[in-house]
């Protein structure tokens, strides 16, 4: 055979020499069994059970032929990205396997991960925009998202334009209008719609199907901004964003995925025409996931359902004794929705409530700390979706650079406290907040 690059049949990727099984006699396999050994076949790695760690910065070709051809799909000559693997930056073992298995839980083409969640979003934002286009995005967002958008980009001669989760289709359309005149102003375009759904802190949901309507009403043809969604409150179990016209899901996979608070990541999924771009710009910028965090995030995959399921068990009961409690002035938990349209957009998408939402104490910042400083089992700390219970106070903490007066429109108050519910026993929670409550 010729040793030219036209003669060169790219090789079957190492870790998956063979077909793999999706389905038995046509039922197609559900997630959570496919985490457990989706993408990796043993043959290649020793017979290793699991796949190993590939602590490795960089991968030997099998031909210089084959080396050009992987930099031509890395560089956008060619289509389709790299055939193997080539530098750390680019791809790994680990990473490429885990981006395999998230594809599966969101019914996705393509994923990619990253040394965190705001990295995947702001790769994304970069990827999409250029100098005078408009993103618009929902409201609240977290605030590390929102501050990325309005004092980032906006040096870069991006602008946006904002709604509150709970518009209507009306308001959308309307939003979407303004957006539109804002961009032809600025010589740009509308680049990107970002939600957040349920938004943090305060889990107020967006009709991502009727955004997708409104977006489709606005923009004609294929020429439209796709439609992003950061998921992480009830993703990958409880919301499925993809099946309702979200074009690309974001995760803080250092949440749920995770689940242990032992790592830091993100991830971005979606159809390989809105995730191409991402990765050519994550192979530039670099904030791929490392190996040892990609190794630890397939773990955890492993167990995601269970631990997502008994979580959203935990935080039913905890929130059926907090309804009750004369020191609560209210919830913002997804099985107690009072609004007929927010529940109405429930039924649509979820599949389930979730275990984090907010808790309002009443009184203002100071009985709201008495409460949190009387905890004995949660944690006072500002993440999320672990295996532990943690609490923390939004307008002090993850949302103290918002704005006063936005953070009052959005209905981030003082009292408000953010509650994740872990895995432990519902009733010692239940005794701990219990406590705390009367400390207050």
């Amino acid at each position: 055979m010729s040793d030219t690059p036209e003669a060169i049949v790219p090789p079957t990727p190492r870790r998956k020499p063979k077909p793999e099984v999706t389905t038995i006699n046509g039922r197609p396999l559900k997630p959570a069994t496919l985490m457990m050994g989706h993408g990796f076949d043993p043959v290649l790695s020793e017979g290793a059970l699991k796949p190993p760690i590939f602590q490795t910065s960089t991968f030997a070709f099998e031909n210089a032929a084959a080396g050009k051809r992987h930099f031509e799909g890395i560089t956008g000559k060619r289509p389709g990205g790299a055939e193997g693997l080539v530098y750390s930056r680019f791809n790994g073992p680990n990473q490429e396997i885990l981006e395999d298995r998230l594809s599966v839980w969101d019914g996705a083409e393509d994923a990619l991960v990253f040394s965190s969640g705001m990295t995947a979003i702001c790769v994304l934002m970069l990827a999409m925009c250029s100098a005078g286009d408009v993103i618009v995005h929902s409201g609240p967002l977290y605030a590390a998202s929102e501050g990325f958008v309005a004092k980032v980009l906006a040096r870069y001669g991006v602008t946006y334009v904002d709604f509150p989760a709970q518009a209507s289709r009306a308001e959308m359309d309307a939003v979407l209008a303004t957006a539109q005149a804002q961009a032809e102003a600025q010589g740009g375009k509308v680049a990107l719609i970002y939600l957040e759904s349920p938004a943090n802190p305060t889990n107020a949901l967006v009709d991502v199907e009727a955004m997708r309507d409104a977006r489709d009403a606005a923009f004609t043809g294929d020429d439209h901004p796709p439609i992003a969604i950061d998921n992480t409150f009830l993703g990958p179990l409880w919301q499925k964003p993809l099946d309702h016209g979200a074009d690309i899901v974001v995760y803080s996979l250092t949440k749920y995925v995770g689940g242990h608070s032992d790592l830091v990541a993100g991830s971005v999924s979606g159809a390989k025409k809105w995730i191409d771009p991402v990765r050519a710009l994550r192979n530039t910028m670099g904030g791929i996931c490392d190996p040892n965090t990609a190794w630890m995030l397939l773990r955890s995959l492993e167990t995601v359902e269970l631990r997502m399921t008994r979580a959203g068990e935990n935080a039913a009961k905890v929130c059926e004794f907090l309804r009750g409690h004369p020191k609560v002035e209210g919830l913002g938990y997804l099985g107690f929705i009072s609004d007929p349209a927010q529940q109405d957009i429930y039924d649509r998408h979820c599949s389930g409530a979730g275990s984090t939402f907010s808790v309002f104490i009443k009184g203002g910042e100071a009985e709201a700390f008495r409460f949190l400083d009387s905890l004995t089992i949660a944690k006072l700390a500002v993440s999320l979706g672990g295996t532990e219970t943690l609490a923390s106070l939004p307008a002090a903490m993850t949302h103290l650079s918002v704005p006063d007066e936005r953070k009052a429109a959005l209905g981030i108050t003082d009292n408000l406290v953010r509650i994740s519910v872990g895995i432990e026993d519902a009733d010692d929670l239940i005794a701990d907040f219990a406590q705390a409550l009367d400390a207050v």
